[in-house]
C-alpha cells in the first residue's frame, strides 16, 4: 500500500512555554493528487498548521511527512511545498512574466527553461495575452491567479492555499473558484486549502477537516460531512442556517417513546428501547417542512420569516425552544402565525450528551 502524500502525526505547537496550544496533536493523511480543505473560525488552527507544512513555524512536537519521509528539520525552501497566501504576494513594479518567473530565476535555472515554464503556467491560468502586462494593471482575481501561477511554475509537490480567495468580491470569488475546480481537475495537483468559508470548502475539497480550538474535529467527504457530523460543534458550524440542535431525554408513555428538552416533544414511535440519559439530537433546517396535516409532530409559532431569494429561513418557536426550517419561497408564512412542522426522521442524528460525539442509537425500533 502507497504512503500518503502528506502525512501529519500528532502534530503539536505550543507558544509561551505551553500556555497557549494553537496545534493540539492532529493527526491527518492526504493522498496525492486530493484536495482537502482546513475549515475552521478564526484562531483554530489552520494557519498554523499550514505555516508548520511549509516550514515557517517549527512543530513543538509530532511530525510531517512527505512521500513517507519526514521533513521537520528541512528548511522551508527545500521542502518543495508551495504556499499562496490571501493578500496576494505579488511584486506590483515587476510584469506578470517577471513575477511567474521570479522564484525560477532565484533558484538559478537557465533562461531558456524559466522561459518555457512561465509560458506553460501562463498558459494554464490562461493570461498569456498579460504577460508583458504590469500587475499594477490587474484586478483582483487577476492577482491572485499572479500569485497561484508564481507557486506553480515551481513546481511544487504540494499546493496550500491559506484564504486564498478571502480578498475578493462576491464576483471574483466566484470566477476564482471555477478556476481552482478546473486547475485541480488539469493538474492534478495535491492541495491543502484553508478557509473559514464552508461554501469554498464545500465546491472545492474532496474532504473536509473541520478544526477547533487546535484539533481536528471530524475528516470527511464533502458529500457526507454536512448531513452526517461527527460533533455537535461540526453540526452547528456547518451549515446556513446550522443544524438545530437539542440537548434531552428519551421517555415511554402511554402515546410511545418521546425525545423532549422543555416544551418541545417529539414522537419517535412505539415499542422497542428507550435510550437512557441525554442526548443531543440533531435536526437539518432541510429536514422541517410545514405540515398539512392536523396532528403535526411538532406545534409551534413563527417568530421570524427571513426570504433568501431561492428559500425563505423561517423561525419557530416551541415554548422556549427554537427550530429554524428552511422552505421554497412563500408569502404565506407570517410572524405570531401559528405553524405546524413534520420531520424527516431518518434525517436525525444523535450526540452523546457528555461526549459531544455522533452515536448509533436505536429507539421505539428505528436506528439511527
Amino acid at each position: 500500500m502507497s504512503r500518503p502524500k502528506l502525512e501529519l502525526v500528532k502534530l503539536r505547537k505550543e507558544y509561551g512555554g505551553g500556555d497557549v496550544i494553537a496545534v493540539d496533536d492532529i493527526d491527518l493523511a492526504i493522498e496525492a493528487g486530493e484536495t482537502v480543505a482546513l475549515l475552521g473560525s478564526s484562531g483554530c488552527g489552520k494557519s498554523t498548521t499550514l505555516n508548520m507544512i511549509v516550514g515557517l513555524e517549527e512543530p513543538t512536537a509530532g511530525d510531517i511527512q512527505i512521500d513517507g519521509a519526514t521533513v521537520v528539520t528541512t528548511p522551508a525552501g527545500k521542502r518543495n511545498v508551495g504556499l499562496v497566501f490571501q493578500d496576494y504576494a505579488v511584486f506590483t513594479h515587476m510584469t506578470v512574466r517577471k513575477n511567474l518567473a521570479f522564484g525560477l530565476e532565484i533558484r538559478g535555472k537557465y533562461v531558456l527553461e524559466t522561459n518555457r515554464a512561465v509560458e506553460e503556467v501562463a498558459e494554464l491560468l490562461d493570461m498569456t495575452d498579460k504577460l508583458d502586462a504590469s500587475v499594477k494593471e490587474l484586478g483582483g482575481s487577476e492577482l491572485q491567479r499572479v500569485a497561484i501561477g508564481r507557486t506553480l511554475v515551481t513546481k511544487p509537490d504540494i499546493l496550500l492555499l491559506d484564504e486564498p480567495l478571502s480578498n475578493l468580491e462576491a464576483e471574483a470569488r466566484l470566477a476564482m473558484r471555477r478556476e481552482l475546480r478546473r486547475l485541480q481537475s488539469e493538474i492534478g495537483l495535491t492541495i491543502i486549502y484553508v478557509t473559514h468559508d464552508q461554501v469554498e470548502a464545500l465546491s472545492l475539497a474532496d474532504r473536509i477537516a473541520v478544526m477547533n480550538a487546535g484539533r481536528i474535529l471530524q475528516v470527511e467527504e464533502t458529500s457526507v460531512i454536512f448531513d452526517r457530523p461527527d460533533h455537535t460543534f461540526v453540526a452547528g458550524f456547518l451549515g446556513s442556517p446550522p443544524m438545530n440542535l437539542l440537548r434531552g431525554r428519551f421517555s415511554a408513555g402511554e402515546d410511545g417513546v418521546r425525545f423532549s428538552k422543555n416544551d418541545l416533544s417529539l414522537p419517535m414511535g412505539t415499542g422497542g428501547p428507550v435510550p437512557e440519559g441525554f442526548f443531543t439530537m440533531g435536526i437539518r433546517p432541510e429536514a422541517l417542512r410545514v405540515s398539512s396535516e392536523s396532528a403535526p409532530d411538532i406545534a409551534g409559532r413563527i417568530n421570524n420569516v427571513e426570504p433568501r431569494g431561492p428559500e425563505t429561513v423561517v423561525t419557530v418557536t416551541v415554548g422556549i425552544e427554537q427550530l429554524t426550517l428552511v422552505t421554497p419561497p412563500t408569502d404565506c408564512l407570517h410572524a405570531g402565525d401559528p405553524i405546524g412542522l413534520d420531520l424527516d426522521y431518518d434525517s436525525l442524528v444523535f450526540f452523546g450528551g457528555d461526549s459531544n460525539r455522533r452515536e448509533s442509537i436505536e429507539v421505539a425500533g428505528r436506528s439511527f
